[in-house]
């Protein structure tokens, strides 16, 4: 790295002040590295020519870990007080995108943590104008190559007359932002009972919560444009109109 290339003490100053506050929102972290482009003028304007967030072993809500993650604006308008804290508050939101890494073992310790279950409990679905309940048990995904996810969830189903429980599996094929996602087959257990039109319902409602192409996070609705598969983890690509740097 050149001389002009290396951050001034501005940058240096913002960059650790931000990591700290970013480290005190994570249970914890192996890794976490951050970079402030600004210089003194800019900053006292409140204006920054961008932000760059990397970190390796992240983890929050207690069982919610990922493996790596790395966000980039562009050039952003900062509320200069903010950064003394600790935090990119902005005054305008701004561009970002991110790439996250996260491996089947900790997907399936997110999906089966208290966090998760509390977002995804009393789901309901519209069976032919009639409200069926779910309140999910158990699930897991596999990811045995570089094309196929698989997902098994055991749910209870609270029905108008009756309470039964129910297991499915879903084998997927993941599209992009271009692709439609492809799902090869559907299976639930016990198969007597379980009629085409709530079979086709319960698959609708498990596309939406796994692989809608937006997710919120904080209020943010973040788009996801693409997805990587490999053998064991997944790699997620978003892009996003920020109000604050998430942690």
């Amino acid at each position: 790295m050149s001389q002009e290339d290396q951050p001034n003490l501005e940058e240096k100053v913002i960059s650790a002040a931000v990591e700290m506050g970013l480290s005190s929102k994570l249970d914890s972290a192996e890794n976490l590295d951050v970079d402030v482009q600004t210089n003194l003028v800019d900053i006292v304007q409140g204006q920054a020519n961008s932000v760059s967030v990397s970190g390796q072993g992240l983890v929050m809500q207690k069982d919610i870990r990922l493996q790596e993650m790395e966000i980039h604006t562009n050039r952003i308008t900062i509320n200069p007080l903010s950064v003394l804290f600790g935090e990119v508050e902005l005054s305008q939101p701004t561009d970002a995108a991110a790439r996250i890494v996260i491996s089947e073992v900790d997907i399936n310790r997110a999906l089966n943590s208290d966090y998760v279950r509390r977002q995804m409990q009393n789901l309901q679905l519209d069976v032919d104008g009639e409200i069926v309940t779910l309140e999910l048990q158990k699930m897991r995904i596999e990811l045995p190559d570089s094309k196929t996810i698989i997902f098994n969830g055991s749910t209870i189903l609270h029905e108008r007359e009756s309470t039964r429980s129910l297991d499915f599996q879903a084998v997927i094929h993941p599209g992009t932002i271009f692709e439609p996602l492809l799902i090869e087959s559907f299976r639930c257990t016990p198969p007597p009972g379980i009629s085409l039109q709530f079979a086709v319902a319960l698959m609708q409602k498990f596309k939406e919560l796994v692989f809608s192409p937006y997710f919120a996070v904080d209020g943010t609705a973040v788009r996801v444009q693409k997805m990587e598969l490999q053998k064991g983890r997944l790699t997620i690509y978003t892009t996003a109109k920020i109000t604050e740097i998430p942690s």
